[in-house]
């Protein structure tokens, strides 16, 4: 099988469009949960190509995007420390803090840098001995292994520099805010791909009993959608709210069960702020006490006084489910991927970055 051709097969999308029209009888709201999808969905016009029943509503599932202006806020404070090299991963440093991002940091001098791995960390601490190596963790429970592996290296070979400023959070969580809020109306999830690898799609369960709300594990490709808005909707006719693992390709019942238990080792689950969803109970993680000698937020102090989000901006409200790109009015116009004024236009996983680069080629 070619785990790309295949799975853009123009034959076997415009067949699966055909049976989804087939069977559709109402309007089915659908959020998908996972930023990589939002930009699939984006990429390849299926709101063009799908019957006007299917409404897509755009999840929190981009963590650059869900991170409060109070913790870019830290983020800037820790790397603007004398002897601080401040490391983490691509888009965070074009996020608007509440006077300017960590990009506009580097600019002034700081030592700001964008990692392609974590395990970058270990040689920088090597190589910059007399200085503090602050790793700023992000990420739902993809990249949280990472971050596990890379403190686990670091207390293999005993190096005393680094330090971790934890930021991780879980998909479940935010997940279940969102189906208690009144105002959302929302009939079935894609659930993410990379996320269920690590944790195996048994996490959603609860949830899609608890709400009666089908949940399809989707891959990133066109046919992969498909395949799961077709099954949504034959659950939905049939009155049936299970959880559907389409990406059986590469995700399974358990998940990983080691990079699970590296996690466990770690960390524990904790109350987070979200942007736009607010406090969330055990919405994220945190570190250990017994590593609290690791953990920045405990090493450094991290007070800030954060200003408020831009009125202008409603990145909170897409977060929500509750608006879409095209309904902001600085969309496009004040703020765009060069110049942007919420975290949504930011990331490469974002709702209003996907729409400006695809939609309007459409």
């Amino acid at each position: 099988m070619n785990f790309i051709d295949d799975f853009r097969a123009k034959e076997t999308l415009f067949a699966l469009k055909k049976l989804i029209a087939q069977k559709i009888t109402r309007t089915i709201n659908i959020m998908e949960i996972c930023g990589g999808h939002t930009h699939s969905i984006m990429k390849y016009a299926l709101p063009a190509l799908l019957p006007k029943e299917i409404n897509f509503i755009h999840g929190p599932g981009c963590p650059v995007c869900v991170m409060p202006r109070s913790r870019i806020d830290v983020a800037i404070k820790l790397a603007s420390m004398q002897d601080v090299i401040f490391c983490t991963l691509g888009d965070l440093l074009r996020v608007p803090g509440s006077s300017f991002s960590l990009l506009d940091l580097r600019a002034r001098g700081a030592d700001v840098r964008a990692l392609y791995s974590p395990l970058d960390v270990l040689q920088i601490a090597k190589e910059n001995a007399q200085k503090k190596i602050i790793f700023f963790a992000i990420g739902f429970e993809t990249t949280t292994p990472m971050t596990a592996l890379l403190l686990e290296k670091t207390r293999e070979q005993n190096i005393k520099n680094i330090f971790f400023h934890i930021n991780h959070i879980t998909v479940p969580a935010p997940v279940e805010a969102i189906m208690n809020d009144e105002n959302v109306k929302i009939d079935a999830f894609l659930g993410p791909s990379h996320v269920s690898v690590i944790t195996g799609y048994h996490i959603y369960i609860p949830l899609s009993k608890k709400f009666n709300t089908p949940i399809a594990v989707s891959g990133f490709e066109p046919v992969d959608i498909l395949e799961s808005i077709l099954n949504i909707v034959e659950q939905i006719n049939a009155d049936k709210a299970e959880v559907y693992n389409q990406y059986n390709r590469a995700v399974s019942f358990s998940g990983n069960i080691k990079a699970q238990e590296l996690i466990k080792k770690y960390f524990e689950l904790c109350d987070f702020e979200f942007r736009g969803l607010g406090l969330i109970k055990n919405g994220g993680l945190k570190l250990k006490d017994e590593f609290s000698h690791y953990d920045a937020s405990k090493v450094f102090d991290c007070s800030v006084q954060s200003k408020n989000e831009n009125k202008a901006c409603i990145c909170g409200q897409i977060l929500r489910g509750l608006a879409k790109p095209y309904e902001c009015k600085v969309f496009g116009k004040a703020c765009t991927p060069k110049n942007p004024i919420g975290s949504c236009m930011v990331s490469g996983e974002g709702a209003c970055a996907a729409y400006y680069k695809y939609a309007k080629a459409q």
